[in-house]
């Protein structure tokens, strides 16, 4: 029997798929809605296909060649491997009733935030689709008023007994239950809204507190709020991961801000008081006298918070100087004046060391220093 031909899905269906398959032939096939025996027992054979291809272990192991109840001994249920002889001396598979509920997954969930919303801590109202607790039935995958019932092949033990011939003479064997998957009850009666899984679909929004200090790749874990597992099993943990978004003209490193400024020449042989806009607000900044290309200001205690700490790192001001391109004929004679006074006709300019990058530029050296 090819159980994805029984649910009629592909072999590639996702678990949602799967699901959503078993849902439909529930609904048509269960016998309080058609109680035709050859109905009733093709009910039975897509019940025991979903167990298994529901289960990700399960599946694993049937789609590389298991047997439809999870045997790695490459026989059949009428056959006769290497794990019933394991089986036979050893005790193995004789674990009694499984239980129906198992560990929900965990989920992610990504955020992106703003710079200042990572320097100062934000709230976030995010909206997260995960499995939940059915509330129709509470979890246990029966309809109202119904419960499950002893399985009536192995009596509540979730185990089946199966005498085999081999070259070693008659060896018993323990296997799960093939009418109720080793549960040791069945539920004939599936809640109408989960199909017997417990659980359903439901979109919730939660308010999360991001703290002060985050960077992109940082994780929050929310312990209990990620999938609820099948049969109202525990549920799993959802985490959510933060993305900080580029700004517009700060760079960061770690918990030091960077930024370009480009000051008039005049500004920076003369000396000027410029405002600088901060994460914190306008800072007033002096311009010494005589400032060169390439100087870095720095404002302490303007930078990024470090994570769990309240200290700060450092606000880092890289200066460059603007040269004008064009020029008015009474700024050439003004700058013509100036230079006679300064001698500077006679200036055959200053030698660098080009390999050491001293000839670089302020942006290209600040720009190189933060790419990648």
């Amino acid at each position: 029997m090819d159980l994805y031909q029984t649910l009629g899905v592909a072999r590639d269906a996702s678990d949602d798929e799967i699901k959503k398959a078993y849902r439909k032939l529930a609904r048509e096939m269960h016998p309080d809605i058609n109680p035709d025996p050859v109905v009733a027992d093709k009910f039975k054979e897509v019940t025991a296909a979903y167990e298994v291809l529901s289960d990700p272990a399960k599946r694993q192991s049937y789609d590389m060649g298991g047997s439809s109840f999870g045997s790695f001994g490459g026989a059949g249920a009428e056959g006769f491997g290497f794990s019933d002889i394991m089986d036979a001396f050893f005790g193995g598979g004789t674990r009694g009733p499984r239980s129906r509920s198992r560990p929900g997954q965990d989920a992610l969930i990504r955020v992106e935030i703003s710079l200042e919303e990572a320097c100062f801590g934000c709230k976030r109202t995010l909206s997260v689709e995960t499995a939940v607790l059915c509330p129709s039935c509470a979890g246990n995958g029966c309809a109202k008023g119904s419960a499950p019932t002893v399985c009536d092949i192995c009596k509540g033990r979730g185990e089946t007994q199966q005498v085999t011939r081999s070259f070693i003479g008659q060896v018993m064997t323990t296997r799960p239950c093939a009418s109720c998957q080793g549960f040791g009850t069945r539920i004939t009666a599936p809640c109408s809204e989960c199909a017997g899984d417990g659980r359903v679909r439901s979109r919730s929004e939660i308010e999360i507190e991001i703290p002060a200090g985050v960077e992109s790749g940082n994780r929050m874990q929310m312990s209990g709020r990620g999938e609820v597992g099948p049969g109202g099993g525990r549920a799993g943990d959802l985490y959510v991961e933060i993305e900080v978004a580029e700004h517009e003209y700060l760079v960061r490193d770690g918990d030091a801000l960077h930024m370009e400024l480009s000051i008039p020449m005049t500004a920076a042989a003369l000396g000027r008081k410029l405002e600088v806009q901060t994460l914190d607000g306008p800072v007033s900044v002096d311009i010494k006298a005589g400032t060169q290309p390439g100087a870095v200001h720095t404002i302490r205690e303007h930078g990024m918070p470090r994570l769990r700490s309240g200290n700060r790192g450092d606000f880092h001001i890289h200066i460059g100087v603007e040269i004008p391109t064009k020029l008015s004929k009474e700024e050439s004679e003004l700058l013509e004046r100036f230079a006679q006074a300064r001698d500077d006709s006679s200036h055959q300019g200053k030698r660098t060391n080009v390999s050491s990058g001293e000839s670089q530029g302020i942006f290209s050296r600040f720009k190189e220093a933060f790419r990648g």
